[in-house]
């Protein structure tokens, strides 16, 4: 699919809160089978251009449609049939301590599409061995789990649906080099296998030049670059090159 017929796009896409603007006439798209990665400091705005794209938050300006609908103005079976094609890994992974591992990635097939327990189950433990956990931590709770298990849970649940578009919430924080690189690698995996689009967002470089087939940085509420990954070291954008290389002077002024 063309650029022209994004799969999901933002179209001068403003957001505030009270006197903070945090998008301002923000434009970006993502094509078809896609993985876009959007990086950029702390309080830039990422987390808030995701939660557009999934409808948690309605834009006061411009608009945000996937497969030409807005989701923000969804309700109800309409709502549940956008949320159907979509899967996401949450920052920290997000469990439900109460619940053991397969009934955390079985959850919504039991609570949104009325999936029986042994076929959600079923269901379930091929998604954990699609990220490399034997099935017997199913009946586990997230306490017991490290870091990494947890979000390979995460992405388990992620993916369990077979979606068409996968969100992914700053994967690999608070992991090791390890870890991270392996979640990393299971991510590349799922995309390709499901054949789906993909938007990340990070602060992670390593982790963002992995899994991106493009790049985007957001600064100050705009997207500010967009190139592949390779070309990071040598962007030749100023707000870019400063993100790439640490450097606590230049025009991004240090979050404290």
């Amino acid at each position: 699919m063309s650029r022209a017929t994004p799969k999901l796009q933002w179209r001068n896409a403003t957001k505030r809160f009270g006197d903070t603007t945090v998008l301002r006439d923000m434009d970006l798209d993502v094509a078809a089978g896609r993985s876009l990665v959007i990086i950029g400091g702390s309080g830039q705005g990422k987390s808030v251009t995701l939660k557009l794209a999934l409808g948690l938050l309605t834009a006061d300006g411009g608009w945000v449609s996937l497969d030409g609908q807005n989701p923000a103005g969804l309700t109800g079976r309409a709502r549940r049939a956008f949320f159907s094609k979509v899967g996401v890994l949450f920052q920290g992974a997000a469990l439900f301590d109460s619940l053991t591992v397969w009934e955390n990635v079985a959850f919504r097939l039991l609570n949104a599409d009325g999936v029986p327990r042994a076929k959600a189950r079923a269901k379930a433990l091929l998604a954990l061995e699609q990220v490399r956990l034997r099935p017997d931590i199913a009946d586990h709770y997230p306490s017991q789990l490290s870091g990494g298990m947890q979000k390979r849970v995460g992405l388990a649940r992620a993916v369990v649906a077979e979606p068409d578009i996968l969100f992914f919430d700053e994967p690999t924080t608070g992991l090791d080099p390890i870890s991270a690189g392996a979640i990393n690698a299971l991510i590349v995996d799922q995309v390709k296998r499901l054949g789906c689009t993909a938007v990340s967002i990070t602060h992670d470089l390593v982790s963002a030049a992995t899994i991106g087939d493009e790049i985007a940085m957001l600064h100050d509420g705009a997207i500010v670059w967009r190139g592949q990954p390779a070309d990071l070291e040598s962007s030749g954008n100023p707000y870019v090159d400063q993100f790439v290389s640490g450097r606590a002077d230049g025009l991004m002024a240090p979050a404290l």
